[in-house]
C-alpha cells in the first residue's frame, strides 16, 4: 500500500461507500458516516476501529498502526502507508465499513461475494 488513492480504490468497491470530507479532510463514508480519512501528514491515514481492535493492532504491528495523543481513547487508528499490507488493510476497511453500513448494504456485499 502506498497512498490514499489505494485506500480510496479499495473502499469505494464497497456498497454505498463514497468520497467525502470529515473534519475538513478527504474521507470515505457510508450512510454519511466516515470509516477512513486522510491523516494530518501524508505518510498515514485514519481508520475507524473498535477500541479493542485499536489496542490489538498497535500491540501486534506498531510499525504499521499507531495513535497520536489526539486519537487516544478514540475508536480510530493511524495506518502508515509504507508498511501496510494491502490485503490486511482491505479487510480492516471492510470491517470498518460493516460497522457503518446498513443491513441492506451488508447483504449486497455478501451477495456480490456469492
Amino acid at each position: 500500500m502506498t497512498s490514499w488513492e489505494d485506500v480510496v480504490t479499495m473502499a469505494l468497491a464497497l456498497p454505498g461507500a463514497e468520497l467525502s470530507r470529515s473534519y475538513g479532510r478527504p474521507a470515505i463514508k457510508v450512510r454519511g458516516k466516515a470509516f477512513a480519512a486522510t491523516g494530518r501528514k501524508d505518510d498515514h491515514f485514519v481508520l475507524w476501529a473498535t477500541l479493542d481492535e485499536v489496542d490489538m493492532l498497535i500491540e501486534t504491528e506498531p510499525r504499521v498502526f499507531f495513535q497520536t495523543d489526539h486519537y487516544k481513547g478514540w475508536p480510530a487508528v493511524l495506518v502508515r502507508y509504507a508498511t501496510a499490507d494491502p490485503e490486511r488493510i482491505a479487510a480492516l476497511l471492510e470491517r470498518a465499513w460493516q460497522r457503518r453500513a446498513s443491513k441492506a448494504q451488508r447483504k449486497e456485499r455478501d451477495h456480490r461475494l456469492g
